[in-house]
């Protein structure tokens, strides 16, 4: 109906403009600010870009089917959004685990912060995130290319997943099902434990701080950040930690939207503008804009 469509389309590009100019402008604001030039900054910068990269491989798209009621996609072009899409994923994955990291030195071990987390080593970890997920991505991707689609073409879903894609595949899946559970469990579950073992460890050190108030401000921080892991991995692990056979349409429609579209949005005011120092530094850039338009 065009009611329905109208209402699709204004929900997608609301969001979706709030994700981009939200991320935007805390990369601005990190980058302008001398004081946020700090390794975990430089983390929140790298999630915010990723964040943009990632709905950018998804949402445009959308949008543009919804306006035309045209959904094809080409062979390859279905092909490049799966492999950009697990790219961005992944990389989300082992961030999110170099920031919890990064939080646990600065909270446990604060006497060593300057040694481990020296910028050689945050450089470090961001590139060994990427290569890791470029390499993962283009493995299932190369994998997925080797199949032959016999089925109808017609994918249930509003972008090239691999799920809904291995329902339309007629060979045999199941070696291409073993890799990628294999690459689920070393990305997903290794960066995760080290996200919960961080935080454990995060909360076991604040319960002994005596201040009232800086237990509240930990424990604030680290509830936001975890109730934003639980809603990412929870559908993540709905998605892709089941068998092909048991897969649902719509379950998988909804679980998606909320890791591609909801969390990204989300994730600028839960990491960043909860954030005392953030919010002066994106206010600083707000203001500096105004005084540059005004001269």
């Amino acid at each position: 109906a065009p009611e329905q469509q109208l209402l699709l389309f204004s929900l997608f590009l609301g969001m979706y403009l709030v994700t981009v100019l939200g991320n935007l402008l805390i990369i601005l604001a990190i980058s302008s600010d001398t004081h946020l030039h700090t390794p975990m900054y430089f983390f929140l910068a790298n999630l915010s870009f990723i964040e943009t990269c990632f709905t950018c491989t998804i949402v445009p798209k959308v949008l543009v089917n919804i306006q035309t009621q045209h959904y094809a996609i080409s062979y390859t072009g279905c092909l490049i959004q799966m492999y950009f899409f697990m790219v961005f994923t992944l990389l989300d994955d082992f961030l999110l685990a170099v920031m919890a990291y990064d939080r646990y030195v600065a909270i446990c071990l604060p006497l060593h912060y300057t040694m481990v987390m020296r910028p050689q080593h945050c450089l470090l970890l961001v590139t060994a995130s990427w290569l890791c997920s470029q390499l993962l991505a283009f493995s299932l991707t190369l994998l997925m290319s080797q199949f032959s689609f016999c089925a109808s073409h017609c994918i249930r879903h509003f972008f090239c997943d691999v799920p809904p894609l291995l329902k339309l595949v007629c060979s045999d899946t199941h070696t291409y099902q073993n890799t990628m559970l294999t690459e689920a469990v070393l990305s997903g579950m290794i960066p995760l434990t080290c996200v919960l073992v961080s935080y454990v460890h995060i909360i076991h050190t604040i319960v002994s701080i005596p201040s009232s108030v800086g237990k509240h401000k930990v424990f604030s921080t680290c509830g936001s950040h975890l109730s934003v892991l639980s809603l990412f991995y929870g559908t993540l692990f709905l998605v892709y930690f089941q068998p092909s056979s048991s897969y649902s349409a719509d379950t998988g429609m909804v679980a998606s939207v909320i890791y591609t579209v909801v969390i990204p949005m989300l994730n600028p005011f839960i990491y960043s503008l909860r954030n005392r120092e953030m919010k002066g530094a994106v206010w600083r850039l707000l203001d500096w804009e105004y005084f540059q338009r005004r001269k």
